[in-house]
């Protein structure tokens, strides 16, 4: 007997049932959405949902694994090392922010459930969110090499800027009277301004 072929469009699918469980449990809580719940929005039976996602719990792994994973590849792409200090660390919050654009869902679950998830699947993204963190400090550290070299800085210094750029899915309006851009000039300086003075 020949193996079940996989559909041409199976990973749009695949993709389109993760954007609506995103939204689903950012809405409702992870814990208190059923597969029910999300086959009932995406227009599909039960059993059909399984052949996508054997599992919430996969479900959860895949919004959040994804999301940081676009998150690391658009501030490598972005990351300019040979930049000036300031002008590499903007060009990183800028791209961080443009890669929220559309992603508030899965941002709130990452924030929101990541905890819910097995020590051994949470050690995972744990790893990227590290990965993504040290990209930051990297560029954080030439701003003022003597302080981050000899106190321990560098670390609450770079979650503070972290806090600054996470939190703003809840304020932030596109179309309002800061564009990203503006809004990552403006962390970006009111991070520099603290750390040149300290």
């Amino acid at each position: 007997m020949m193996a079940r072929t996989r559909a041409k469009d199976h990973d749009d699918k695949r993709a389109a049932i993760m954007e609506t469980a995103a939204r689903i449990f950012a809405d409702g809580g992870y814990d208190r959405t059923s597969i029910a719940q999300i086959a009932t929005e995406c227009g599909v039976s039960k059993a059909l949902l399984y052949h996508y996602y054997p599992s919430k719990e996969g479900m959860l792994f895949d919004i959040i694994g994804t999301h940081l994973a676009e998150l690391i590849d658009a501030v490598e792409t972005a990351d300019r090392p040979d930049a000036p200090p300031e002008e590499r660390l903007e060009e990183l919050v800028a791209a961080l922010l443009d890669c929220y654009r559309d992603a508030d869902t899965k941002h709130k679950v990452q924030l929101d459930a990541i905890a819910l998830l097995p020590d051994e699947q949470q050690a995972e993204l744990r790893g990227l969110e590290r990965h993504l963190v040290d990209i930051f400090a990297d560029a954080i550290r030439p701003l003022n090499p003597d302080l981050f070299d000899n106190r321990p800085y560098l670390k609450p210094v770079t979650m503070s800027l972290f806090g600054m750029l996470n939190w703003a899915y809840m304020w932030f309006r596109e179309g309002g009277p800061l564009s990203r851009k503006g809004y990552a000039k403006l962390a970006t300086h009111i991070l520099i301004a603290g750390v040149r003075t300290l």
